[in-house]
């Protein structure tokens, strides 16, 4: 029999027979919207992680200098004590990365505390994240100024009283007003607003418009602690460059804090590859964890599926003693059926498909969780309905092909 013929045989069936069709498609369609939503969600929140988190957090280009690793799991006791114990990062550190570090390359020095703050306009608020920032950080991380602009070296290098606050900060401080050229006060300590940024949103949960940031040289270094520093940070101009520069700082770090050769580093480097290694992981093990789930429902679909076909087989003996006795050989009607109980299970996924589809975007309308179809998700779940259909469909068939023709016209 012709390809087309089967596969127009078993969507006539469907359609015939739209009660039993729904129960024998209903286990591949759910495993597969299943399949498609939770790799969908997955996908998106790795877009997410990789691409918002990654720039935002971290820069482009870029790595930080830190006593011990922000983004870190699996941290044994050993391990935390150990890092407790390494050298606290100071503004010498800084301006002799500074100094080793080439031209094109830029830092800032970094430090950062949870701080509240006041306006005439609002006494309490929100805890903030106050940060002290040499002047390149802006251009480092991508802060765009919405409304006045960013501080400059002058300011820095003068410990001018200035800051730029986030758009969260703006609108609760200074409701319905422009903040800009306003005192704003940072744990008591009087600033001028000469800058708001652009809004951020927020990542994991975390507010990126509840900032603020003034120069390092003004007292929010004292707000922060001028006896440390949280990190440095540091942009190569290209990616090619980024690890020299690596090499560079931690040859000056090592050299500082006069270790040996044989001994480790008492210090962490953090770039958007090591902080998503950890996400990485739990990416591999939620995607396999969305193949797997669906799975146990494909065996029970394609069970379905198998008895379902029995039942055709059984009700259509006469029909295939007469093809056989036509000159039908025993490969036609293999074929007949595998063909039919893989496009059974391939209008199953394709079903699915587009109910997984739609799951995952209503997910994502309704919650913070975001959603990417993978097109490859897509192709698997589509082989899948295929391989489920030929593997469920392949006894039937067998045994429709080996009955006698003699027997199978007699039957009733």
């Amino acid at each position: 029999m012709p390809l087309f013929e089967a596969i127009r045989l078993a969507l006539a069936q469907l359609r015939v027979q739209k009660l039993k069709s729904f129960f024998t498609l209903l286990g591949v369609t759910i495993s597969v919207m299943f399949l498609i939503a939770v790799v969908s969600i997955v996908e998106g929140m790795g877009t997410y992680v990789e691409q918002d988190f990654a720039a935002k957090f971290l820069g482009v280009n870029t790595f930080n200098l830190r006593r011990y690793p922000d983004f870190n799991t699996d941290v044994t006791p050993q391990e935390w004590r150990e890092w407790q114990r390494r050298p606290l990062l100071k503004r010498a550190d800084a301006e002799a990365v500074r100094d080793a570090l080439p031209p094109e390359a830029t830092w800032a020095m970094h430090d950062i505390t949870r701080a509240m703050g006041s306006s005439e306009f609002q006494s309490s608020g929100p805890l903030m994240i106050a940060h002290a920032v040499t002047p390149d950080y802006f251009n480092i991380k991508d802060l765009v100024i919405a409304r006045g602009r960013a501080f400059t070296a002058i300011d820095n290098t003068l410990g001018s009283p200035v800051v730029v606050i986030g758009e969260e900060v703006a609108s609760h401080f200074f409701p319905n007003l422009d903040p800009v050229g306003r005192q704003f006060r940072v744990r008591g300590y009087p600033f001028t607003v000469i800058g708001v940024l652009e809004k951020q949103g927020s990542v994991f949960g975390q507010s990126l418009d509840r900032q603020v940031i003034a120069p390092y040289e003004s007292h929010m270094s004292t707000i922060t602690g001028r006896a440390n520093l949280y990190g440095v940070v540091v942009q190569a101009p290209n990616a090619a460059s980024l690890a020299d520069a690596q090499e560079t700082v931690r040859e000056v770090m090592r050299r500082r804090h006069g270790l040996r050769p044989a001994q480790k580093d008492d210090f962490s480097f953090e770039t958007s590859e090591s902080a998503l290694q950890t996400w990485q992981g739990i990416k591999r093990f939620l995607v396999l964890a969305g193949i797997f789930l669906p799975a146990i429902g494909l065996v029970v679909g394609a069970i379905v599926i198998m008895n379902i076909m029995l039942v055709a087989v059984a009700e259509r003996t006469r029909e295939i003693g007469i093809r056989k006795s036509l000159g039908a050989r025993r490969r036609d009607i293999l074929a007949q059926f595998l063909v039919e109980s893989a496009t059974l299970s391939m209008v199953g996924a394709a079903i699915g498909v587009g109910l997984g589809i739609a799951l995952s975007q209503g997910i994502a309308a309704v919650s913070p969780l975001p959603a990417t179809v993978a097109l490859w998700s897509v192709i698997v779940a589509v082989l899948i309905g295929a391989g489920v259909g030929i593997i469920a469909g392949a006894y039937p068939a067998s045994r429709a092909s080996r009955l006698d023709p003699i027997y199978a016209m007699r039957h009733e």
